[in-house]
């Protein structure tokens, strides 16, 4: 029974090609949106060719789970699969692949339980720090002005999304400068960016060692502010949008010579004053098509024999 492997390879090499390919094209930068949507299918892909791969493998190795997955299928399709031929590897690799699904699950379900920890530890300190004045009700408005010498803004996400700024940042972007932050946090909120952050840091998190899962981690903390920030320019412009990125980063030294946790700022600088050329619409559209048929292929191999002996 061959599937298996083939899956397996398919995703191993999906799994080194696909970042070597994104990381020497161009237009994820100029196009973030696209790449956020090819990241995922991609990571999608090596996904499911490991679940597919799991599940003819534990179908090969013990009959109860050929008999769910194969139980409607002619005897014909059954013996296309070749499971009877397989040798001792089928039960190892079902039960490796199993092994590697719970402890993904475990991760993210980890990552949750930390961003939640988070957020209330976050909440509380906005309690302190924005106490109710005595007789004054909690209203669960969606912004929140703290007292601060630092100009700061960032959206927190839950079941009551907040926006939280600080007067430091308030004195400091006026007017449009000002619209161009909120959007930029709104653009974060609206397309669910936290969720990409998830899932991106549970998988990098729970395999260290898997370079295509670190790359996704990494290129979801890129790619997201790329694309807040587009949304915040087409509302209000490029320059008014770079000018709010500096007047809020430039007192943490983002723009200094050493590096700093926040180096990517004046890039983002860079490429707003700069803008690239966008692709047109019609190369957008076959970037997405093409993204979306990547985890197909996974699907198309594992029905092949199947399809074959039907056909």
């Amino acid at each position: 029974m061959m599937v298996p492997v083939a899956l397996l390879l398919l995703g191993a090499l999906t799994a080194v090609a696909a970042p070597r390919l994104l990381a020497r094209a161009d237009w994820p930068d100029r196009e973030p949106v696209v790449a956020l949507w090819v990241w995922q299918c991609v990571v999608a892909a090596v996904l499911l060719c490991c679940a597919l791969s799991m599940t003819l493998s534990a179908a090969a190795a013990w009959q109860a789970v050929r008999g769910h997955v194969f139980g409607p299928a002619p005897r014909a399709v059954v013996d296309a699969y070749a499971l009877g031929a397989t040798g001792p590897w089928a039960a190892t690799t079902a039960v490796a692949l199993a092994c590697g699904g719970l402890w993904s699950a475990a991760m993210l379900v980890r990552e949750v339980v930390r961003a939640r920890s988070r957020r209330r530890h976050r909440r509380s300190e906005l309690k302190v720090r924005a106490p109710l004045l005595p007789g004054e009700e909690p209203v669960g408005g969606r912004l929140v002005v703290l007292e601060g010498e630092r100009p700061d803004a960032w959206w927190l996400p839950g079941a009551t999304p907040q926006l939280v700024i600080t007067t430091a940042a308030l004195r400091r972007l006026k007017g449009r400068q000002l619209d161009a932050l909120l959007a930029h946090e709104q653009g974060h909120a609206q397309a669910r960016h936290d969720w990409l952050l998830h899932c991106s840091a549970a998988l990098a998190g729970g395999f260290p060692q898997v370079p295509v899962f670190a790359a996704f981690r990494d290129e979801m903390h890129r790619l997201v502010e790329l694309a807040a920030d587009d949304m915040a320019s087409r509302r209000f412009g490029r320059l008014t949008t770079a000018l709010a990125l500096v007047e809020l980063n430039e007192d943490r030294g983002v723009f200094g010579p050493c590096p700093t946790p926040s180096a990517h700022v004046p890039q983002r600088v860079h490429r707003l004053l700069t803008p690239p050329d966008r692709l047109t619409a019609l190369h957008r559209l076959r970037l997405t098509a093409a993204a979306a048929l990547v985890p197909v292929i996974p699907v198309l191999i594992t029905l092949v024999p199947g399809l074959r002996t039907l056909g």
